[in-house]
């Protein structure tokens, strides 16, 4: 599946900070300041309507990062924000290194086993501390499997929109 398009979720905006517009944001980039270099953020409005924001400015606060946007220089206009999603288009990150993914890359492969049974399609993955999990749903069934390479997944070709499992289909 070809990534244009695609949006990935970097952080989110969690309250405010004094009486200029200035938001307090959380950042999932490595470092976390990297939020600040992807723009434009792109914030949903409401469902199917996206605003695209280019420009914000932002440092470091104490143990936590601050930004302020473009237009938002009061209080009540940076309330508006708060609990709002931030994305960036997938294509603004950087190539992932060999054997590494962006997870939003990985999101609507097919799934198949060693043996060439088909288990649906990649939701969505999420992070349990010990290894990542693919969650893998055919319309019917949810299973969910270890992204351990080598050990349960086997291969991913993101161009053939592929990826093949070691897995028990009755699992």
């Amino acid at each position: 599946m070809a990534a244009a398009g695609r949006r990935v979720l970097v952080g989110r905006i969690v309250g405010l900070y004094g009486v200029q517009g200035w938001l307090k944001i959380e950042s999932w980039t490595e470092p976390r300041t990297q939020i600040f270099k992807y723009q434009p953020w792109l914030l949903e409005k409401a469902p199917g309507e996206v605003m695209e924001i280019a420009g914000v400015t932002g440092r470091p606060q104490g143990k936590g990062l601050i930004c302020q946007l473009p237009g938002v220089d009061e209080r009540d206009a940076a309330a508006a924000l708060v609990g709002k999603d931030i994305h960036v288009a997938r294509e603004l990150l950087p190539p992932p290194a060999r054997d590494e993914y962006y997870w939003v890359d990985l999101e609507g492969l097919e799934v198949v086993t060693t043996e060439g049974v088909a288990l649906g399609r990649v939701s969505h993955l999420f992070a349990t501390g010990a290894n990542d999990v693919v969650v893998v749903r055919d319309g019917t069934r949810e299973r969910l499997v270890p992204f351990v390479q080598g050990t349960y997944v086997r291969s991913v070709d993101l161009s053939g929109g592929r990826m093949v499992v070691d897995w028990d289909p009755e699992f």
